[in-house]
């Protein structure tokens, strides 16, 4: 399955994802840079950054939990976080799942799926996971 990611919301997007990885499906999703996180800019880069400066609060020569700054791994994060990580299953779930910034060559032609429950409402406000990802730093 492709699934363009332009205009559909991250929770509810990475939700929908998980569930057909757990089936066994191989997922593709495209242009993870448009992908809306609902909510006012500076309440989402607070978040982010907060994640990414964890690391060094308690200790700062102890190197963890790293936390990504492209929208790409952002969102794989943010699916991982939805499946049964410490166990095989949600392992081996998580290695069918391919992110990608824009659209590789090699699905420049193939026929991409919009998933109409996780598409953007009009009257939210929300960002853009590429902004959010520029603002911590990120370089794609």
């Amino acid at each position: 399955m492709i699934i363009n990611g332009e205009g559909h919301i991250l929770g509810r997007l990475a939700s929908i994802v998980s569930k057909k990885l757990l089936q066994g499906e191989k997922v593709v999703v495209l242009n993870t840079d448009k992908i809306i996180i609902t909510g006012s800019k500076e309440w989402a880069h607070k978040k982010y950054k907060q994640r990414i400066d964890r690391s060094s609060i308690s200790n700062p020569r102890r190197m963890g939990p790293k936390y990504p700054r492209r929208p790409d791994d952002i969102f794989r994060r943010t699916v991982r976080g939805m499946l049964p990580y410490k166990k095989a299953k949600g392992r081996e779930a998580f290695k069918r799942l391919r992110a990608y910034v824009g659209v590789p060559r090699e699905y420049k032609d193939a026929e991409l799926t919009q998933i109409p429950e996780a598409k953007r409402s009009p009257i939210r406000k929300g960002v853009k996971l590429g902004e959010i990802s520029r603002l911590l730093g990120a370089k794609f």
